[in-house]
């Protein structure tokens, strides 16, 4: 069974509660695919399709609509990957009237638990959570109002920001044409260097029993996976534009992550 528990929260409560709907629906898909009585089980399956449908067009409606009345950053973003969702359930609804129901439901549970964990839990979670930064555009500097009093992670944040630097300096070089394999390396070195980061910072907070570590480890699987699902022949394409996505993206998630929530550990 999956609950929907307050680190899921967002805030916002049409979007809160339509996401409580999606985790019903992924334990009845559960359920189904382990109830050992019915033998044929292709009219519940669409039945479940079809919930799944209506929920997203509905639900990814009302959170785009509800980005846009923000100016949330990520909108894009998000509108790319609710297309990549209603495609993957028109999909299912073509596999449904085939056979195999069992691995069927195997594959649409696998991919449901995967998009609850990865977008939900992680990346909606910063439409309620992100709050503007003061500068939109500037490259935030470390100052003691990031430090955590946990020397460790303080250091590493101060090299994420560095990264960062170098982000904002390439947006910024104006005779540097074709920026694809500095964006490559900037993207390599990132995600190279958050894993490590992510490491160290969760075996200290396992280390002091601290309560928030599993909300802290989903927050840092979701940054990770929001990095390694860029797309770099669109990159190629778009350089400019996806090197100030990315500043903004890198900004805002960082600093409200260590003020909202690395923060806390310290204390």
């Amino acid at each position: 069974m999956y609950y929907f528990t307050d680190d899921c929260l967002l805030g916002v409560e049409m979007i809160d509660n339509e996401h409580r709907e999606l985790f019903r629906i992924i334990n009845e898909t559960q359920e189904l695919l382990e109830n050992e009585i019915l033998d044929d089980k292709y009219d519940r399956i669409m039945v479940m399709v079809e919930r799944l449908k209506e929920y997203a067009e509905q639900h990814f409606q009302h959170e785009e609509a509800y980005m846009e009345s923000v100016h949330h950053p990520e909108l894009e973003l998000q509108k790319r990957q609710h297309i990549i969702f209603c495609e993957k359930i028109d999909e299912a609804d073509a596999r449904a009237s085939g056979s195999g129901q069992q691995e069927f439901l195997e594959d649409l549970l696998r991919y449901l638990v995967t998009w609850l964990y990865r977008h939900i839990i992680g990346c909606d979670l910063m439409i309620g959570k992100l709050k503007p930064v003061e500068e939109k555009g500037a490259v935030p500097v470390f100052t003691d109002r990031y430090l955590t009093g946990i020397k460790l992670i303080d250091e590493e944040h101060k090299e994420l920001f560095r990264i960062i630097g170098e982000v904002y300096r390439v947006i910024m070089e104006e005779y540097l044409h074709d920026k694809y394999d500095e964006i490559v390396h900037l993207l390599e070195e990132l995600k190279d260097y958050t894993k490590f980061h992510f490491g160290d910072e969760e075996k200290y907070m396992e280390s002091i029993g601290y309560e928030g570590l599993a909300a802290q480890k989903r927050a840092h699987d979701a940054f990770i996976a929001r990095l390694e699902e860029m797309n770099f022949e669109q990159i190629d394409e778009r350089q400019q534009e996806t090197l100030e996505e990315m500043l903004e993206f890198l900004t805002e998630w960082l600093v409200n992550h260590i003020l909202h929530s690395d923060r806390k550990i310290g204390g």
